[in-house]
């Protein structure tokens, strides 16, 4: 409830940004909010997973969450198109506050879980990286939004070139990745949960670095479209099987809202760095080398991170016992 508030007061604030040091301390505002939403969020959806169904589950979450993402740009081109920038916040914060009451008379306070069982936040966090199933987890979940800020951020720059380009044409391209992703989460979510998730998430991650590589050499809006459906497909593969991943390691070792925490924390994390990279790329070497430097970093870094997955399954750790605790929801 806090974080919603919180975003809803981001959405009043930032029309008044004046500069951006003023839009950096706003934006860092909403960060604090999102940290309190996303990993609850999930932590709920994980605690409520039964064995055996983790991707389904995290599937059904990342459908509402990229439905928002999906109709965001589209609802926001078209009041900014319409009515100016500033309503398309306001539009956002009016959102915001409206889940804040869903949530306020809806939502139990808490998941039930053994209390005695808890271990320490220091302890789980030296267990995960210890586990190279979960390091290889976590680095998969950065890699995977190294290329979040640069096929959002790049975008309308690139198209603002474009002979006629509108705010509701750049909203639409994003729009077509995001619901693609979402309409694909449930069935791929099924899939996770019955096929190799290692050949899965290397599927997705080439796919996906396939079409950010593409990005910067389409010239039209209908090829531009049919990249980001692409995109949205390679995307929709992976993002259950890593929600599945992290699901397992929270049930059977680390706790359900800490290992939801660290999960988003690596997605934090990857969405800084693809920041960084792809703005010196950019700055150093332009538009095209930014998209490839990008997609050269994801393939890598997945690869790697299937490597200490399979490795860390081979060596026993989803059988061995280990000493930090187990959490187990109860049955029905």
């Amino acid at each position: 409830m806090a974080g919603l508030f919180i975003y809803g007061l981001v959405g009043l604030l930032i029309p008044f940004a004046g500069s951006v040091s003023h839009l950096v301390a706003i934006r860092l505002f909403q960060g604090f909010g999102a940290a309190m939403i996303v990993p609850v969020a999930m932590a709920y959806a994980s605690f409520l997973s039964p064995p055996g169904q983790e991707g389904r589950y995290m599937g059904v979450v990342n459908i509402a969450v990229f439905c928002g993402i999906g109709c965001g740009p589209v609802l926001g081109g078209y009041c900014a198109d319409t009515w100016g920038m500033a309503t398309v916040f306001h539009v956002m914060a009016g959102l915001c506050f409206f889940a804040f009451l869903l949530v306020w008379g809806n939502m139990p306070a808490c998941c039930p879980v053994d209390r005695q069982q808890q271990t320490g936040l220091l302890e789980n966090v030296s267990g995960m990286l210890h586990r190279r199933r979960t390091v290889g987890i976590l680095v998969a979940r950065f890699a995977t939004v190294l290329m979040m800020v640069p096929t959002m951020a790049f975008l309308p720059v690139m198209m603002a070139g474009w002979p006629g380009s509108s705010g509701m044409q750049t909203g639409l391209v994003i729009a077509s990745r995001t619901l693609m992703n979402a309409v694909l989460q449930y069935p791929f979510g099924a899939l996770a949960d019955r096929f190799d998730k290692v050949v899965l998430l290397l599927c997705g991650c080439l796919c996906m670095s396939v079409a950010v590589v593409l990005i910067p050499s389409v010239t039209g809006l209908g090829a531009m479209i049919g990249v980001y459906l692409f995109l949205g497909f390679g995307e929709a593969v992976l993002w259950p099987v890593l929600g599945a991943y992290a699901v397992e390691e929270g049930r059977e070792r680390f706790g359900h809202g800490t290992m939801m925490g660290v999960f988003n924390l690596a997605m934090s994390a990857g969405v800084f760095t693809g920041a960084i990279l792809g703005g010196l790329s950019l700055d150093a070497l332009g538009m095209r080398h930014a998209f490839w430097a990008t997609a050269g970093a994801i393939v890598i870094l997945c690869f790697l991170a299937a490597f200490l997955i399979r490795s860390g399954e081979s060596a026993g750790e989803t059988e061995e016992g280990d000493a930090v605790a187990r959490f187990m929801p109860p049955s029905p």
